[in-house]
């Protein structure tokens, strides 16, 4: 990468100036940090270090500055690459590329060694349709399985199945207890609005409640009417989701079921070794007599309190991984799964395909072996409102003397998605309150299932697109739904609006789907393949925006490592519309089959540069590279 490059040589030359090892100074942390300046002017790139050296070197930060500068100077291998280098008060130091140069040398991608990575994401409970805020999951998710495997890692993915919550359990009391009937094309829309309907039964005969206890009992048992029924609507329901998301391009390797985790002995398993720590008890009074407890090394109720939501009750309170009355939480289940990513158990599940590209945990021995789990780091994409569940099986593979997995342990969290007044009032919420924003809601049958939503968007774009002979209006709708729930820093709070999701133009998927798109043409109608051409020997002076775009394509690679590093989708997102931009703004003030001779040549080429770098983007945010819109 560049910017490596520049770091390795900047080090390089500080190292001269430090103290001698042994000259009693101590010497801090500290990393070389490597920028492109808001205006260019200033240069392509700079580095702050002087002034970190400050207080270390005990100079002023300009005097360090011109001592690196002078240093740099005599490296020829750098000053091949940066044809000048000048200093600025405070003492930033600020580089000026040879462009030329830069396009002969290869600046790779780091690749990681190999590392075995499991994401976790989408997990949605197989009891209804999906709706839009389990589509965000799945979207972010997708994304860093991909730009993870960009960076060189082994990614394995998969969708944890919960079907032994209350959830599903709900569903399978509707479907007994509650008569309905409607139009319904699928079957999870049908049980999206069974659930609805026996939530609201519940408020109104509270004590039908029990049944559901029974339907849970009975879908860890095995065996019995509910229970082979949950297994049916589970699996039915699944079946929809997968097809829901591979709409979207968003593929999985292997489906853990729940139930798989009990009925292997995997609970036992993990059960075994949390009984050898002192942190893990049954509590013998109190409201939580009987129930089997992990403590938290530092205790915090206040804080237990503030992150449990009233969803994380049914499964997860107080750190209570047995129920007083046998029945397992969510969190139980979820620790001896991470002990299972990590190759820690004994145990190990056998599979099944369950379609043509996904396997499936299949308990009973019927299935195969596969070479699934033993991560070196596990990746959880699961809502804000999850932090404590998350925090507690962390917890656990500390207290069991894991503090390596527990480290490499990451949840990914990320805000809700909202509905905009607009969006709640055609679901006939009463919007009279004037919020900003109002909460989907599965018990009340609230929200856009993302079948409607795709269908929806499709059906706009086609009405308002001129050209209908390139990219299917289903492909553009999938694009531009992916992209707009991926552009959104992962803590914000997405209110969704279908009129800005629909939008073509500004920071959407649509504008960089026609960028793309504008850039085949170009280089179709200049007789060029595939492969970029061969960069001018030397370049002539660059235009502003000739300048402006070849700097941010220099940049791909760094925003790369870094959106690995962070597990920022979002870093993505903004440097591909800046790409986007960049070159629509060049295209604009350049002309390109117009031009002759060798700007001719380094207009066809930065316009090849920016299809490839353009195309990589959209290859990991998932959406598809067209030649015609």
């Amino acid at each position: 990468m560049l910017s490596q490059f520049l770091q390795t040589s900047i080090l390089r030359t500080v190292q001269t100036l430090l103290p001698p090892a042994g000259s009693g100074e101590s010497l801090p942390m500290w990393h070389v940090n490597i920028e492109q300046p808001a205006n260019m002017q200033h240069g392509d790139y700079s580095t702050n270090i002087a002034m970190q050296l400050a207080k270390i070197l005990r100079k002023p930060p300009l005097t360090i500055a011109e001592q690196i500068r002078e240093g740099l100077e005599q490296n020829s291998e750098f000053t091949r690459i940066v044809k000048k280098t000048t200093v600025v008060p405070p003492g930033f130091i600020n580089f000026k590329l040879d462009w030329a140069a830069w396009a002969q040398t290869s600046f790779d991608l780091p690749k990681a060694s190999g590392e075995k990575v499991v994401i976790e994401h989408t997990s949605i409970n197989p009891n209804k349709s999906a709706h839009i805020g389990h589509l965000r999951n799945s979207c972010i998710g997708d994304t860093l399985v991909r730009l993870l495997r960009k960076n060189g890692y082994d990614v394995e993915v998969h969708n944890y199945i919960d079907d032994l919550g209350n959830q599903l359990a709900d569903t399978v009391v509707g479907l007994l207890q509650l008569p309905m009937t409607g139009d319904h094309e699928r079957f999870g829309d049908y049980c999206w609005d069974v659930y609805a309907g026996i939530n609201k039964v519940y408020a109104q005969d509270p004590q039908l409640i029990h049944k559901r206890t029974e339907v849970l009992h009975a879908l860890e048992e095995g065996h019995q009417n509910e229970s082979w029924l949950g297994l049916v609507v589970a699996e039915r329901i699944v079946r929809e989701h997968l097809e829901e998301m591979k709409q979207f391009g968003i593929d999985y390797d292997l489906l853990v079921w729940e139930s798989s985790i009990v009925k292997e002995g995997f609970w036992s398993s993990a059960f075994d070794l949390l009984k050898e720590t002192p942190l893990f008890y049954q509590e013998a009074e109190g409201k939580l007599a009987g129930c089997w407890v992990l403590k938290q090394q530092t205790d915090n109720e206040e804080y237990a309190e503030t992150k449990i939501t009233d969803h994380e009750q049914d499964h997860s309170t107080d750190k209570v991984l047995i129920r007083s009355n046998g029945i397992l939480t969510y969190t139980a289940k979820d620790i001896a799964y991470h002990l299972w990513k990590y190759g820690l158990l004994h145990n190990d599940f056998t599979y099944k395909s369950f379609t043509k590209d996904v396997w499936t945990t299949s308990p009973g021995g019927n299935g195969q072996t596969k070479p699934f789990g033993k991560a070196s780091a596990v990746i959880n994409v699961i809502d804000y409102r999850q932090q404590y569940p998350q925090e507690m099986v962390k917890q656990a593979l500390n207290v069991l003397g894991f503090e390596k997995e527990a480290e490499k342990l990451r949840h990914v969290s990320y805000g809700v998605v909202s509905l905009s007044p607009a969006a709640a009032a055609e679901l006939d919420v009463d919007t009279s309150d004037g919020k900003a924003s109002y909460a989907m809601s599965g018990r009340q049958g609230i929200g856009i299932k993302v079948t409607e939503l795709i269908r929806r968007v499709e059906i706009f774009i086609e009405q308002t697109r001129a050209d209908k002979s390139g990219i299917s209006s289903r492909d553009i709708a999938a694009a531009s739904i992916r992209y707009y729930l991926l552009r959104f820093a992962l803590q914000t709070e997405v209110v969704f609006d279908l009129k800005q999701a629909t939008e073509i133009s500004g920071n959407t998927g649509v504008y960089l789907l026609y960028a793309y798109a504008r850039s085949v043409r170009v280089l179709s109608k200049a007789g060029v393949g595939e492969s970029v051409p061969a960069v001018p020997g030397m370049l002539p002076e660059l235009e502003m925006q000739e300048h402006a775009l070849l700097r941010h394509l220099s940049s791909w690679n760094d925003t790369l490592a870094e959106a690995a590093k962070e597990l920022s989708p979002t870093a993505l997102c903004n440097y591909a519309y800046e790409l986007a931009s960049l070159f629509n703004h060049f295209y604009a003030a350049c002309p390109i089959l117009k031009s002759e001779g060798e700007v001719l040549q380094l207009r066809i080429w930065l316009t090849a540069l920016f299809k490839n770098t353009l195309g990589e983007a959209l290859e990991v945010l998932g959406l598809p590279a067209p030649e015609r819109m």
